[in-house]
């Protein structure tokens, strides 16, 4: 019987050890793991499928530190969105019209894009688990990650709530999904990624087709 005490003893003291030498991962702590990752990450690179009603658009987004974005979309094809730091060019195939907008040097990203915008999604959302802190199938792939819904803290914020779907293993976001103040669903989904393969920033440099119309300061004007 005393041995049976002892060796009962014995398991629940392990299991209490294991238990407070574990931290426990809440889910602002996992939005705060998942945005110090992606500060860190030099270059960036993913398929990107985005649904917007039953509109679809897939594409190829290339991220380069400190604040260079580039995606290249094959649906619709030809469709081009590129960021250099200094200007924000847009090619609409379409229309042919390519849309340009210079930053001010006080608009300018200071910091790494990814990051910021993890950082922004931190402070002004609260993060909660979706349904349970446990990793969870990713509809349409084998795939299993945690879900963190983001409620925003006020009024001022685009979307009424976002979710995200993260690997837990690799901190890589897999799914954003969104919903607008009227309402729409918006889903950003990632694959193929390829994190710090040594980008250049000349794949950041964009000409514009021949005889393309252009429209500069479609956002705002510099003296703004």
């Amino acid at each position: 019987m005393i041995k049976r005490l002892i060796s009962l003893f014995f398991i629940l003291f392990i299991q209490i050890a294991v238990l407070y030498g574990q931290e426990i991962i809440t889910a602002q702590r996992h939005m705060e793991l998942v945005s110090g990752y992606y500060a860190g990450i030099r270059d960036y690179e993913a398929t990107v499928t985005i649904r917007s009603g039953n509109s679809n658009m897939v594409g190829r987004l290339s991220y380069l530190s400190p604040s260079f974005m580039r995606m290249d979309f094959s649906q619709p094809s030809g469709q081009v969105i590129n960021f250099n730091s200094e200007a924000l060019t847009v090619y609409l195939p379409d229309w042919r019209a390519v849309l340009s907008q210079p930053l001010a040097r006080g608009r300018r990203a200071s910091g790494g894009t990814a990051g910021v915008g993890l950082t922004l999604l931190k402070n002004n959302y609260v993060a909660s688990f979706l349904e349970s802190p446990y990793p969870v199938p990713l509809e349409g792939s084998g795939e299993r990650v945690i879900k963190l819904r983001l409620t925003r803290r006020s009024n001022a914020e685009g979307f009424r709530e976002i979710i995200l779907s993260i690997n837990p293993e690799t901190r890589l976001i897999r799914r954003m999904e969104g919903r607008t103040l009227a309402d729409t669903e918006v889903t950003f989904n990632f694959s193929n990624i390829r994190i710090n393969q040594g980008i250049p920033e000349q794949r950041f440099i964009y000409d514009p087709p021949a005889g393309a119309n252009m429209y500069h300061n479609f956002l705002f004007r510099d003296n703004d």
